[in-house]
């Protein structure tokens, strides 16, 4: 918690550390707010070591880029990357499971027995949720406390580099960041929560044209596969 309220950038990948300088003071304000929050007896997810974890992909290694919405706000779920879970968590999140079977259905590949995403955040894949803490049970409650600016600063410099990025944006709220992305290939569709995926996630095949826009760049196609 120390970490979080006082050096932020510690946490981060170097590159991402140097490039996010000027958002230092906001993520310390953020959190401070979240050490009051804990003080006064309120928790929030992800555990705070785990808040910044999408950033510890360096800048420079990500080619992809797919956007959520805050973290699961139920406790044990979130793990600081989006729509990732621990290993041993069960049942897996509605929304991941329906990510899975849009997974098979455009690639053939079989659901994982677990929930975590982090082998693609290994090869280049940000996970990055607009917001990035959420307190327990209560969806969207840390929304419009800041973490927008900061992940806004981190799109932006993701979209000014002259490297290989495809973008994901799966539901309206993410789809809102296109402008910001300029002429980076964008990859739109509804969100995968119950509520929406069968209103244009499923069959949006987001996967094989991740790696399709990649080899049209010169870049090497993402392993969506993940192993037991």
């Amino acid at each position: 918690m120390t970490a979080l309220a006082r050096d932020p950038l510690s946490l981060l990948a170097q590159d991402w550390a140097q490039t996010l300088l000027p958002m230092e003071a906001s993520l310390q304000s953020l959190g401070r707010m979240l050490q009051r929050e804990y003080d006064a007896g309120s928790s929030f997810l992800p555990p705070p070591t785990k808040v910044l974890r999408a950033l510890s992909t360096p800048l420079a290694a990500v080619k992809v880029l797919i956007v959520g919405q805050d973290p699961y706000p139920t406790p044990g779920h979130s793990v600081g990357l989006a729509f990732s879970v621990d290993r041993t968590t069960r049942p897996l999140p509605r929304s991941l499971k329906n990510i899975y079977k849009e997974l098979q259905s455009d690639l053939g590949i079989a659901p994982a027995p677990h929930g975590d995403l982090s082998a693609w955040a290994e090869q280049g894949v940000l996970l990055l949720n607009r917001v990035l803490t959420v307190a327990p049970g209560a969806a969207g409650s840390h929304r419009r406390r800041g973490w927008e600016e900061v992940t806004g600063a981190v799109i932006e410099a993701l979209a000014a580099r002259d490297k290989p990025l495809v973008s994901v944006l799966w539901g309206k709220d993410a789809q809102k960041l296109a402008p910001t992305l300029g002429r980076t290939s964008i990859i739109e569709s509804a969100h995968p929560s119950p509520l929406s995926a069968s209103r244009g996630f499923f069959g949006s095949r987001p996967f094989s044209r991740v790696n399709a826009s990649l080899a049209e760049q010169g870049a090497s196609p993402i392993d969506w596969a993940l192993r037991a």
